[in-house]
Order: C-alpha cells, then structure tokens, then sequence
C-alpha cells in the first residue's frame, strides 16, 4: 500500500512508480558508498525494497531504500538528500518516517552503514554496534566495476 507524508511543501512517498531514476541514478552512481552503480542493479535493488521518495512537488530530492524482511530486520541504505536542500531537517523527517513506518514497528534489530552522517541518525536513535566483533562483512568495493561491459 503506497503512503505518503507531508510537511508544507515537501512530500515523503512510498510509490516506486513516483520515483525519478534520472536523480537517484547519478547521484548514487557517484556516492562513496555506491560508486559506478549500474542503471539495472539500481533498478533490481528498488524491485527488492521498501522505498521513501522525498519530494519538492514533483521534484524528487531525495531518496531512502529499506531492506527488511518486515518481521525482525531493516537495513537502511542509499540515503541521501541533494545539496541544494540539506539543512532543513529533511534527512532527520525522512529517516524519522521510516523508522516510525507501521509495517516496521517492533523490529528486532535497525542496520545502516554511514561514512559522515553520524550525528543524524544519532538523533533518531541509532548508536554505534555494541558488539562489533559479533558482525562481519563481506566486502567487494569494486562489484560494480566488473559488472560493467
């Protein structure tokens, strides 16, 4: 079921078929996290997720995408709000959404990776891992390189 929400302006949907790949694509292609995406792997991972638009209108500002199996897990990932509308507490509104989303309340256990965005998840109630040496990761940074032809 597509939810939308509104703060003046500005608008959060759930409707994949509002989003606009034509912003999400390069930015995220260009992201530190998510360097020389493909086109298609994007478009396969929005297929795989929950996804949150923000919105100017009809302009679309800025993006979120949530792995879960809506039972006990969420991984939060490919957050991000354009430059030209950072300041406004868009971000913190946009992850407070998603953390507050019906279909995700009483999950066991929120996940997200971040490089600089400490202080805005921090406000919405994320913490360092308590027991990092419990987590491991496999790690290809350049997946995205050989994909391409």
């Amino acid at each position: 079921m597509i939810q939308e929400w509104q703060q003046g302006e500005y608008i959060i949907s759930t409707d994949v078929n509002r989003l606009d790949l034509s912003v999400i694509h390069p930015f995220l292609a260009n992201s530190y996290w998510a360097e020389e995406l493909p086109l298609e792997i994007l478009q396969r991972s929005i297929q795989n997720s929950l996804v949150f638009g923000l919105y100017k209108g009809k302009q679309q500002i800025g993006f979120a995408r949530i792995i879960t199996d809506y039972s006990t897990f969420a991984y939060i990932s490919d957050v991000f709000v354009l430059e030209l509308f950072r300041g406004q507490g868009l971000g913190k509104w946009l992850i407070e959404i998603i953390t507050d989303y019906p279909e995700l309340k009483g999950l066991r256990r929120w996940l997200l990776a971040t490089k600089d965005a400490h202080e805005l998840y921090s406000k919405v109630g994320f913490n360092q891992l308590k027991n990092p040496h419990s987590f491991m990761e496999k790690w290809n940074p350049d997946v995205y390189r050989k994909t391409r032809k």
